[in-house]
This record gives structure tokens, sequence and C-alpha cells, in this order.
């Protein structure tokens, strides 16, 4: 009898009479249901309090909708303007520009829209303002001539320039502002070397994050050492002395280091007092970037060792035994047995430390002065004083961005998937 001749196989039927696989299915496709619904209020709590704030920062960075939603007329009548020229719009764009400002100014939206294009040309704030109580006053023909009248910066071609550059309703103005540059009708440009500042704060950034993680690794990894090979019970004391800072407040802990730092403080007082430095010699370590990595990574230490520890305490003892009973010193067998197994550890502590760092201001803030401030200061500025949001948002998208790439490298390098925390 060939195969094709043999009877087919009666499917297997549970005690309902269903096909075995179709109940399976069902049973499997239940118990997914019950997990995605046990897990559904933290995806709500992750969406709302995670995804959707970088959702919004990003939107944030490149929306212009003020503009055209404010001087809709003006921006049709710029179509046909060439701002390549010198010469003024025609007096249909004045006609258009003094409509929208009555309603503008109707909806009190005159004001927030010169200081959206504020960011972008000084001095246009005050224009809006001053426009905004000529309009009403303007009438019948030679529309142009009474607004030139009323503020003769209307008369000058760089103001309408900046109308037709920015009409859209998205610009990567602020990004290219978080990027020192700019954008001109010959296309993108970068600021004068005076007054570019974000590229060197976000070099600044990242490097003093580097540094600040890499002192934590070096301090870290010898007090975590010492934590794992003393017995529990004394390890367990010492530990309490690597929490303690976390029950002091940031603040006084970051005020604690004005008082060691500065230079009429203890620590410059004990240099003079040992005679390591004189009275007219005291160090500077306050207002610079040095108080700021040493406040950082007396703050940030305990993030390095807590994860080291974790992770230490899970390599056998007997593996450096079994080292030295093969021959191994004690540095040969430490460097090849139990050194590769605590990097693990160390990659953690880095990857925890490092992103705390990077996004610190309240230390910088304090200690750090003008050479050791982080570009989040500046994004904290923005959003508190300035009120530049869209600003803002770009360098906080740019930081992101910045951090990712990192993460990118840290994983072709090192690899995630060698971080774990015991």
């Amino acid at each position: 009898m060939t195969q094709l001749d043999m009877p087919a196989q009666a499917p297997v039927l549970t005690q309902d009479g269903r096909p075995l696989k179709a109940s399976l299915s069902r049973a499997l496709r239940r118990e997914k249901l019950r997990a995605f619904v046990l897990i559904l209020p933290l995806l709500a709590f992750v969406l709302l309090t995670f995804a959707a704030p970088i959702v919004d920062m990003l939107l944030r960075s490149v929306d212009n909708s003020i503009v055209p939603q404010t001087l809709p007329r003006t921006v049709v009548a710029l179509e046909l303007w060439d701002p390549q020229t010198d010469e003024l719009p025609e007096e249909p764009a004045y006609a258009a520009l003094v409509e929208d400002l009555r309603e503008a100014v109707a909806q009190k939206m005159h004001t927030r829209l010169g200081s959206r294009l504020n960011y972008e040309q000084s001095g246009f704030s005050s224009l809006m303002r001053k426009s905004g109580r000529a309009v009403e006053t303007i009438s019948g023909s030679d529309v142009k001539g009474q607004l030139i009248a009323a503020d003769s910066a209307w008369a000058d071609p760089q103001i309408w320039r900046t109308l037709k550059l920015y009409s859209g309703t998205t610009t990567k103005g602020y990004f290219l502002s978080a990027l020192d540059a700019r954008q001109t009708l010959d296309g993108v440009e970068m600021l004068p070397e005076g007054e570019r500042i974000y590229l060197m704060l976000f070099g600044r950034t990242l490097m003093m994050s580097l540094t600040i993680t890499l002192l934590c690794a070096l301090i870290g990894y010898p007090v975590a050492f010492l934590l794992a090979q003393l017995p529990m019970r004394t390890s367990n004391m010492l530990m309490i002395l690597v929490l303690l800072p976390f029950w002091t407040s940031l603040l006084v802990r970051t005020s604690a280091w004005k008082v060691l730092l500065q230079q009429q403080g203890v620590i410059n007082d004990m240099l003079v007092w040992i005679g390591l430095i004189s009275d007219g010699n005291r160090l500077v370590m306050m207002n610079n970037a040095t108080g700021t990595i040493i406040a950082m990574t007396h703050i940030l230490l305990p993030f390095m060792i807590l994860p080291l520890y974790s992770v230490m305490k899970t390599i056998s003892p007997s593996y450096m035994r079994a080292a030295r009973s093969l021959g191994a010193n004690d540095w040969t067998a430490f460097w090849r047995i139990y050194f590769p197994q605590s990097v693990p550890g160390i990659g953690a502590g880095a990857v925890l430390v490092f992103i705390l760092a990077i996004g610190y201001y309240i230390t910088p803030e304090l200690v750090g002065g003008t050479s050791g401030i982080f570009i989040s200061n500046r994004i904290a500025y923005h959003i508190s004083s300035s009120l530049n949001w869209g600003l803002a948002a770009a360098l906080g998208a740019l930081l992101l961005i910045a951090v990712l790439v990192l993460f990118y490298v840290y994983d072709k390098v090192v690899g995630i998937d060698n971080v774990k925390l015991g």
C-alpha cells in the first residue's frame, strides 16, 4: 500500500469534542490576553510618563504653527514676493499684514508671535507690540506708507525675509540654533566663532560625563572588591556608609562641597596648614569644571559601587584558589580570572552613572560656574527663564540622540548583553 492509499489520521479531540490543536491555540491566546491585561496599567504609565513627553518634545522642536495661524493672509501674499531682492513687498502684502495683526490683537496673539520671531531676529517682539497698537489707526489707502510711518522697521527688507523664511508650519530653525547655525536665503551657515556655545556645551557635557564615569569606576571598583571579600556582617556595616549619602538631600551635599572646595574652604585650609601650598596660592576648585567633577563623582559614586558589589558577590572564591593552585600569582589570578567576571558590573555601573551624569543640572549650576555647567543647564534656562521651549526641546532631542548613539557604540564594542546587576 502506498502512502497515498493510507487513510488520513483522524485529528485528536478533547473531551468536549473540539480538535486538540484548536483548543491549545485558544488557551494560548487566552493566556496572552490575560498577561496583556496584567501589564496594561504599567504600559499605560510608561506611555504617559515617558513616551508622551518625548513625543511632545520632538514635536515642539519643529513646531512653527503660530506664524501661519496668526498671519495667514500675509503668508499667502508673500508667496509671490522674491526675498532675494532688496525691494519691499507690494501694497497687498502690507494690507494683509494689517488685517492679520488686527485679528491677532483681538486674540492677544501678536505678542506671542513677536516672541517666536524674536528668536530668529532680535527686535521682532517690540515691533509686534508697537505695530499691534498702530494697526487700529490705519485705514484707507496707502496702508504701506501708514505702517512704515508707524514703525520704520517695516521698511527693512530683512524683516520681511524673516517672515517669509519662517512662514511654514514646521521649522528646522530650533535645531539649527542648537547646532550653532542659522537658516539664510542662501542656505545654512554657522554662526560666528564668538556666538557658538551649544556645540561647545555638548562636547563639554559628554567629556565631563565620561570623566566622572571613569573616576567613579576607578574609585568604586576597589571599594566594591573590598566589600565583596569581607565577611557578610562587616560588609553590611560598611555598606551603610555607601548608602549614607542617599539619606541626605542633594542640595545639602552640593552645598557642603561648596564649603569644602572654596578658596577659604576646609580643603584649602588643610593644604595650607600642612604646608603643601602657600596662603597666597590657594587652589581654585569652585565655579569651574574641577568643582563639578569632584562633587558629581562623590554624588554618583554609590551608583557605581552597588552594581559592582552585586556582581562581585556572585563570583565564587574557589576560582581564585584554583588559579593559585595551578601556579598563578595573585595579580595573574585577579586579572585573568576575577576581573573578566566583574566586567558586567562595570558595564552596568558605567551606564547608570553616565546616564545620570549627562542629565545633571543642579550640581553644575551650584558649583560649576561658567566653565563647569552642562547642556542641561541651558535647557533648564530656556524652559524657565527665556521661555524658548522650542530651542529647549531641540537641545533635549539632540542630547537624546547623542545618548542613543553612544549606547549603539557601547553595544557594538562591549555588548549590552554583558551588562547585568548580579
